[in-house]
């Protein structure tokens, strides 16, 4: 398996250009997930073997699917808790901000990426409320 993180931005982030510039450096492939995608896989996505992109998914439903998304999302595939602990550091150094984040795991390699944002986003949400009691 190759390094990849999986970037979904809803519309042109300013922040976009330094968080490929790191990816870049760090030697990882950024795969921007497009509206019409996100019905797929995170596996697919991923290049998991196993995992074909287009099996299953709807683009259609993918593009309605897209119009739920109002975030910035990044899921990372990445090899080792090292290297995802060297990114985190980078992108922090970086000011790169993004609260929806995921790494790719058993359980949800089966997600479309549209389900994963949407546990993202009742994650996100249920920390925040819990920040402020």
């Amino acid at each position: 398996m190759r390094e990849c993180v999986l970037y979904y931005a809803p519309a042109q982030a300013p922040q976009t250009a330094k968080l490929k510039g790191i990816l870049v450096r760090m030697g990882i492939r950024i795969r921007t997930v497009a509206p019409e995608q996100t019905g797929e896989r995170i596996g697919a996505l991923a290049g998991m073997d196993g995992y074909e992109t287009g099996k299953g998914a709807d683009e259609s439903a993918g593009a309605l699917e897209a119009e739920k998304i109002s975030d910035e999302v990044l899921v990372m595939c990445l090899s080792s808790e090292r290297r995802l602990e060297e990114l985190l550091a980078a992108l922090r150094k970086g000011g790169i901000r993004i609260p929806l984040k995921a790494v790719v795991t058993k359980s949800n390699c089966d997600w479309t990426f549209c389900e994963l944002y949407e546990e993202l986003k009742r994650e996100h949400e249920a920390m925040a409320s819990q920040a402020t009691v």
